[in-house]
């Protein structure tokens, strides 16, 4: 007996050493990490004192104020704050989503979000596409000057020329009476809405996104094109196996960043182009926000209506992710 409990315990007795020598190596390594890790930050403080002063606004700009969205839970009253509010939990969630231009206002932001997008992205890609084509370096200059120049403009002189555009009287309207003898209401019609929006955003960014994209063709090895040329190619086969390849990465990375901030469709081009008359479709949520939230007072119910349009952001930028990585082999923003 005596002979079986002795080997039984050596074995135990070696089992514990071998687990204490298991923990203490892990324990050395995690400490050896932090001493290179702190041994980097004391070479390199440099960069992160550059880097301080970004983080700090960071810090200031975006964290501190979702100290805010406690307003979306409560009664809010300016008199009591924040904290000394009564608390109704999930009371204007329920308000906003029960109420009967929740439908309406949701799919007129998902509409133009969606469709903005999926006509938007494209065009960058083509005119870059279209500019790495261009030999003649002070042509090229100048082309880029004047597709990029609408950036510059502020969108309150777009929406201004917009409306001076398409008027009874604009220019528009005068070529279409003298051709056809006729002319039409754009800004009062409700379906021309998304095809106005979208059509000057897109005249106004396609420039200034393609530079991205100009950017990452530079790296595309001149003798490629060469090579693939004495062999026939033709210049449609260049593009989708020289350069498309190249765009491949950041068209993923731009999409799911784009793809990710689909509902937060910007609120003061929507909100200048706005008329009584084609409300039914231009009434979106950021503009929603503002009536209810600044001009009517209700904070709350308006916070409230944003905070459920960040959470379906995040859930959109998460699900975009989540397909590109499978489509990219494993390749996603986070």
């Amino acid at each position: 007996m005596q002979n079986l409990v002795k080997p039984q315990k050596e074995f135990e007795e070696n089992q514990l050493y071998a687990a204490q020598q298991n923990k203490q190596p892990p324990k050395k390594e995690k400490k050896s990490k932090i001493k290179q890790q702190l041994k980097y930050i004391k070479n390199n403080y440099i960069l992160y004192l550059l880097i301080l002063p970004a983080i700090i606004l960071t810090i200031i700009f975006k964290y501190i104020p979702m100290y805010g969205a406690l307003i979306a839970f409560k009664d809010f009253s300016p008199m009591k704050g924040i904290l000394g509010s009564e608390w109704v939990g999930l009371k204007h969630f329920t308000a906003f989503l029960t109420s009967p231009n929740f439908l309406a206002i949701f799919m007129n932001t998902l509409k133009l979000s969606s469709f903005e997008l999926l006509l938007g992205f494209p065009i960058p890609i083509i005119l870059a596409l279209m500019l790495n084509q261009i030999r003649r370096a002070k042509a090229k200059k100048n082309i880029q000057l004047v597709l990029y120049a609408p950036h510059f403009i502020s969108v309150v002189v777009i929406s201004g020329m917009v409306f001076l555009f398409l008027s009874p009287t604009g220019p528009i309207n005068v070529i279409l009476t003298n051709v056809f003898g006729t002319s039409f209401s754009f800004m009062s019609d409700p379906d021309s809405f998304r095809s106005i929006y979208i059509t000057s955003g897109i005249w106004q960014g396609a420039g200034w996104a393609s530079i991205i994209y100009v950017a990452a063709l530079a790296n595309v090895d001149p003798q490629l094109h060469d090579a693939a040329t004495i062999d026939g190619a033709s210049l449609l086969q260049r593009i989708i196996h020289i350069e498309l390849p190249v765009l491949k990465p950041v068209m993923a990375v731009l999409f799911i960043l784009a793809a990710g901030g689909i509902m937060a469709i910007g609120f003061e081009k929507a909100y200048l182009l706005q008329t009584s008359m084609n409300l039914p479709t231009s009434e979106i949520i950021p503009t929603y926000v503002y009536k209810r939230g600044l001009l009517a007072g209700d904070y709350s119910f308006a916070t409230a209506v944003g905070l459920f349009n960040a959470v379906i952001n995040v859930g959109l930028l998460i699900f975009v992710n989540q397909v590109v990585k499978k489509l990219n082999e494993g390749e996603g923003l986070i």
